[in-house]
């Protein structure tokens, strides 16, 4: 897909990799509808971008909101040309001691608002003659367990599960899907997850740039999945 000119949604986008992959797609002349619920932080965003920046303030959780927002904002002749399912949040602790209000914002944020979001635009996607691409962010913790990491990775291995189902579901309408699973990325998810970053993690912007290369494959080329992981690990002491 040439990405220029096209429309983006990309939620999660007043932070971290959200905030990378809309600074990415701007240059490249995308228009990005950046979607979160802290206006404040879209707003500067938009300072900083400009007017190919659209901040969006919408819980993805609710889905009456969505699909409200998503019928206010598009039609038939203007639909978005790409999706990136990037909002999610993580916590890491051992099954007994997730209570299940954690367990449920989990599974709402991760899993349920990428529902959400996708089947209300996918609608328009399929009606629109032309290249469409949803790219789901799951995470290396979609494809392999880890210990106290039950909610989060089951989250991600329900992206992944989602990503390929639907990808199957969509190939013959031109609707590319692709599941990217990084590693450790350095964002404030960490620190909001209690976790110290480290010098190995990935860079925001690297992951953006690859997902942007990604988005510019040949029409006719898919790539369903990708793993991301920095190339060295953290030494303990």
């Amino acid at each position: 897909m040439n990405v220029q000119g096209k429309t983006a949604v990309v939620t999660g986008a007043s932070r971290g990799l959200g905030h990378a992959l809309s600074e990415a797609l701007v240059k490249k002349g995308v228009r990005v509808f950046g979607v979160a619920r802290n206006r404040t932080l879209l707003e500067s965003i938009q300072a900083s971008l400009g007017s190919l920046f659209v901040p969006v303030q919408l819980d993805i959780t609710k889905a009456d909101s969505v699909e409200s927002w998503i019928h206010n904002s598009f039609s038939d002749s203007n639909c978005p040309d790409i999706l990136i399912n990037n909002a999610g949040i993580g916590a890491f602790k051992k099954v007994d001691e997730t209570d299940t209000e954690l367990w449920a914002n989990m599974m709402n944020t991760n899993l349920n608002g990428v529902f959400y979001v996708t089947s209300g635009l996918v609608r328009l996607m399929k009606r629109k003659n032309s290249p469409s691409h949803i790219v789901n962010i799951g995470s290396v913790l979609g494809t392999v367990g880890k210990a106290e990491a039950t909610a989060y990775s089951a989250s991600k291995f329900g992206i992944r599960g989602f990503s390929e189902s639907l990808y199957m579901e969509l190939r013959h309408h031109g609707i590319k899907v692709t599941c990217v699973c990084p590693g450790s990325i350095e964002t404030s998810f960490f620190q909001d997850s209690g976790i110290s970053a480290s010098p190995s993690m990935l860079q925001p912007a690297d992951v953006a740039n690859t997902i942007v290369h990604i988005l510019e494959t040949p029409d006719t080329m898919l790539i369903n999945e990708i793993i991301l992981r920095p190339l060295t690990t953290k030494r303990s002491n």
